[in-house]
């Protein structure tokens, strides 16, 4: 009897670009990929086919996925695209007609079904080839939770609507089911992330929904709640400061999720919010902080700005640093103004020349440096609880509840390579910079 001819699984080479949020669509792309037999290529030269998930929030970005789209059709030759450009297929195939199909953001199976046109599955599907929690791109002890698709904001800068769409939230179980995965898989820290996380729900009207037995509403405060009961550390990114987000720091303050709030200001003073399309007055705003941190000493909130927006006058840039001096963020980015192809800033008047664009970047940089620096050397002589990420011949690089990973500091445990990645402990803080902090161990890992 002839033993049937075993083929060899197919390969696939993923380029992943952009915010968690787009990594999160390439987990759930692989993760369909890897139940139907296929394996992932570690190169170029290795793959069956290539899929370039891209970024299309600004222009640099764009660019950079053109070019990413360009390097893979030369070393591979076969390339699908997707992801946020893939909505502008007319550039991507001017700009490289040889590309064999583009889709758009969170179109998964559209996806799959062009993998399929190029190089089939190699057998029937089966979904215990993959864990229950599905393939991720991120470390065993981390995962990004995402809960929500699309905005309803229309700030001047952006395209993400047009993109994305409106507002679509996951329900309320549906969040919690891939949660309890992915504790049960060894995660010990869950990011929550969205294009607008306190606004979830808000497009099912806060329905209930099942989970394990109990409606839990598919709102902001009842899934932060939740997540906080299984025992990880939980942390808020995308946070819009809508009233309804102080309803939540009294859980930060008993240790029910991190105190960690990221939320996007963009900026200050009130004539560039007016133009940027962004709510809110950031004298309100200070007060707020002034009153979450009452309730949470140990706040840590996050923030991006923008410098060079079209109108911004120096008096503007004035009323940024001032604000950012007296609200003392713990965490800040910033990004100089770009023009981005459909967004209506573009029209507006007043555009910024790049080198001062530049000069505004480095002071407000160094504003915070100083800032930061200062709230930093106040953490020295505490013992905090961290998570460690990496771990190498020097010691454990780790994080604290204030940093989120690969965008804010770490935590230096120099000498202990003995911990492992996932472990968690205690430490005393000896010595801080701008930006990190290093300490030595006072408990045992868990």
């Amino acid at each position: 009897m002839n033993t049937p001819e075993i083929k060899p699984a197919p390969k696939v080479g993923f380029v992943s670009l952009g915010c968690p949020k787009a990594l999160v669509d390439s987990e759930r792309i692989i993760t369909k990929l890897r139940a139907e037999g296929y394996e992932l290529s570690a190169d170029y030269q290795g793959a069956d086919v290539v899929v370039v998930n891209t970024c299309g929030f600004l222009d640099s970005a764009k660019q950079e996925s053109l070019d990413a789209i360009g390097e893979a059709l030369n070393k591979n030759g076969k390339v699908i695209v997707t992801g946020c450009l893939g909505v502008d297929e007319e550039r991507i195939r001017a700009e490289h007609p040889g590309v064999l199909a583009v889709t758009g953001p969170h179109q998964y199976e559209r996806v799959v079904t062009e993998i399929h046109n190029v190089v089939p599955p190699a057998h029937d599907p089966f979904q215990d080839l993959v864990p229950p929690e599905g393939i991720r791109l991120t470390p065993r002890h981390y995962a990004y939770l995402k809960i929500s698709e699309g905005c309803n904001n229309t700030c001047a800068f952006c395209i993400i609507p047009s993109m994305r769409g409106k507002l679509a939230s996951r329900p309320a179980g549906d969040v919690m089911r891939e949660a309890e995965r992915l504790v049960t898989a060894g995660v010990r820290e869950l990011l929550v992330i969205s294009q607008d996380t306190s606004a979830y729900g808000l497009d099912l009207k806060y329905a209930d929904s099942d989970w394990n037995g109990t409606a839990l509403k598919t709102r902001f405060f009842n899934l932060t709640k939740a997540l906080g009961s299984l025992g990880v550390w939980v942390r808020l990114h995308y946070v819009y400061p809508y009233p309804h987000v102080d309803e939540v720091i009294p859980l930060m303050a008993d240790g029910h999720v991190l105190p960690y709030l990221d939320i996007p200001f963009q900026h200050a003073a009130p004539n560039v919010l007016k133009a940027m399309r962004r709510p809110g007055t950031q004298a309100k705003t200070l007060a707020r902080i002034e009153g979450w941190r009452a309730l949470c000493p140990d706040l840590a909130i996050r923030s991006s700005f923008i410098v060079g927006f079209p109108g911004e006058t120096e008096e503007d840039f004035q009323i940024l640093l001032d604000w950012l001096r007296e609200a003392k963020l713990t965490r800040v980015g910033c990004f100089k103004y770009e023009d981005v192809a459909g967004a209506a800033s573009n029209a507006l008047e007043g555009h910024v020349p790049q080198e001062v664009k530049d000069e505004r970047f480095a002071r407000l940089m160094e504003t915070q440096k100083q800032v930061s620096a200062e709230l930093l050397t106040s953490r020295v002589g505490r013992e905090i609880e961290v998570l460690v990420d990496d771990v190498d011949e020097e010691g454990a690089i780790a994080r604290s509840s204030w940093d989120a990973p690969e965008i804010d500091g770490c935590v230096y445990i120099n000498g202990e390579s003995e911990l492992s990645p996932g472990d968690m402990l205690n430490v005393r803080i000896e010595h801080a910079d701008e930006y990190d902090l290093w300490g030595v161990p006072v408990s045992s890992r868990t």
